[in-house]
């Protein structure tokens, strides 16, 4: 499952190539002083995401940039602080949402497909569900039904059997208490030292290797998504930045920008237990 990534295509399109080894076979064995016979090789998969364009805009007055404001000293600078992380989490928010890749028009703009979109191979869903396509079509939600440790272990076991090595599960809110419910191989007890209930679970140990337990509050809280963390990154092709907008009347504005998208290097790594309930 090694990535080969390509430059930014046409039409501010990222593309890279995804490949996989051989299935392991107990009957190379080969004769003493034969010839050597090559072996057959599979094509790479290139596969690619439209990059989208996010953007916060502060504005101050002159007034406010004239008088000095309780707490603070620069007006416009705590504005740009304060949009620069607002755009930071709506980036998050888009990167881990459940939507198709869009290429755009002179009418509509770019999107980049979501994560919910990349998984379809480890996944498990409620009734009515569908997994999504290579970034392309968006997953079909199904019935939510409450968060299990039997699914958690099946789909961890999907990833391992499709050569993946999953080291995080990414869920909401709710579903991180649920998963603190979970007993896998961990012991729960009351320490004398510091009079302390141990009652979260922060990494869980399966069969197949340890997975650090991280919740996020920018996904969708229906979902829990088991990733192999190497196997996913945010391609930049212009990264955050700050524009001087033109002076227009009394007031200065300023303009964050970022053109960005995910890159899913091999999907087959990862996986998801969709569909969950929220409440």
């Amino acid at each position: 499952m090694r990535p080969g990534p390509l430059p930014f295509g046409s039409r501010n399109i990222k593309e890279w190539q995804t490949d996989a080894l051989a299935a392991a076979v107990a009957t190379n064995q080969v004769l003493e002083g034969d010839d050597a016979t090559t072996d057959s090789a599979t094509a790479t998969v290139r596969l690619s995401n439209t990059c989208e364009i996010s953007d916060k805009v502060p504005r101050v007055t002159g007034t406010q940039l004239a008088v000095v404001s309780a707490g603070r000293k620069d007006e416009l600078a705590y504005q740009i602080v304060k949009r620069a992380q607002e755009l930071r989490r709506d980036m998050e928010s888009s990167l881990t949402a459940n939507k198709a890749e869009v290429t755009g028009n002179s009418t509509l703009a770019r999107d980049s497909g979501g994560l919910g979109s990349w998984v379809e191979t480890n996944d498990v869903f409620g009734t009515g569900g569908a997994s999504g396509t290579v970034g392309n079509t968006a997953r079909t939600d199904g019935t939510q039904r409450a968060f299990t440790e039997t699914q958690l272990k099946a789909v961890i076991k999907l990833c391992w059997d499709a050569g993946g090595d999953p080291d995080c599960v990414m869920v909401g809110s709710f579903n991180k208490q649920v998963m603190s419910t979970f007993t896998g191989n961990a012991t729960r007890f009351k320490s004398a030292e510091d009079k302390a209930l141990v009652a979260a679970i922060d990494i869980y140990q399966s069969d197949f290797g340890d997975l650090e337990v991280v919740p996020n509050r920018f996904m969708r809280a229906r979902d829990a998504y088991l990733l192999q963390k190497n196997m996913w990154a945010v391609a930049f092709l212009r990264p955050v930045h700050m524009v001087n907008l033109a002076k227009t009347g009394d007031s200065e504005r300023r303009q964050l920008l970022v053109e960005f998208c995910l890159e899913s290097r091999n999907e087959k790594a990862s996986g998801l237990v969709a569909d969950l309930t929220t409440s």
